[in-house]
């Protein structure tokens, strides 16, 4: 099996606010098999607790709501309350944060993703692009969360990734020598919640760019 992302070994900083941790799928201990196509996401039993209005809105949507997923956690962290995910994605809609085209979902799309976040819950965040990892702890100084861009592979920190970027994580805390996330595509319990990377490995899959949601 490949080496699993944990935070064993590996000092870093302290979140600063406790994160409830959500999936991009429902049921989190299904995300292993759905990312290597053992299972798929019609066969998730709690498939409603998304919001989706049907199990094929489910099926069609839940590949695409890394970004939703993050913004679940960092509204729990916020304020205790619980948004279904697919729910979140259909009001993001209208702004221009996904585009349907035909059979295809594009974004999320990050500058209507910030008025979004500023027009329904009165969020401030601007979008970070061209940046390193060696950015993140000076933007970890100014926001309380970032949505960075990340190869998925990342859930397997000792793979080559093919890119960067393509996925969605919610870091909480960065320093000099490491970056703590929560991953909604985590694929066992050490690569979801509160994961502990070196910088120089988070750096491997993060493509320069993403959400800095500020402190409200």
């Amino acid at each position: 099996m490949p080496e699993t992302a944990s935070a064993a070994g590996t000092a870093g900083p302290a979140s600063r606010r406790p994160v409830p941790y959500y999936a991009q799928w429902e049921s989190p201990e299904l995300v292993g098999a759905i990312v290597t196509g053992r299972a798929t996401a019609a066969q998730d039993p709690r498939w409603r607790e998304s919001g989706a209005r049907s199990l094929d809105e489910y099926v069609r949507w839940s590949g695409h709501v890394c970004g939703m997923a993050c913004l679940k956690m960092l509204l729990a962290a916020r304020t205790g309350r619980v948004e279904p995910t697919i729910a979140l994605a259909r009001r993001a809609l209208p702004h221009g944060a996904y585009v349907e085209e035909g059979e295809w979902i594009r974004g999320l799309i990050y500058a209507p993703f910030v008025r979004f976040l500023a027009d329904e819950f009165g969020i401030a965040a601007r979008v970070v692009t061209e940046v390193t990892e060696a950015d993140l702890p000076a933007i970890m100084a100014e926001a309380e969360f970032f949505l960075a861009s990340v190869h998925p592979d990342i859930r397997w920190p000792a793979h080559e990734p093919p890119g960067r970027g393509g996925h969605l994580v919610l870091v909480t805390a960065a320093s000099a020598e490491a970056v703590v996330f929560s991953n909604p595509s985590g694929h066992d319990a050490a690569s979801r919640s509160d994961v502990t990377l070196p910088l120089a490995v988070f750096g491997r899959f993060f493509a320069g760019r993403g959400v800095a949601v500020l402190p409200g």
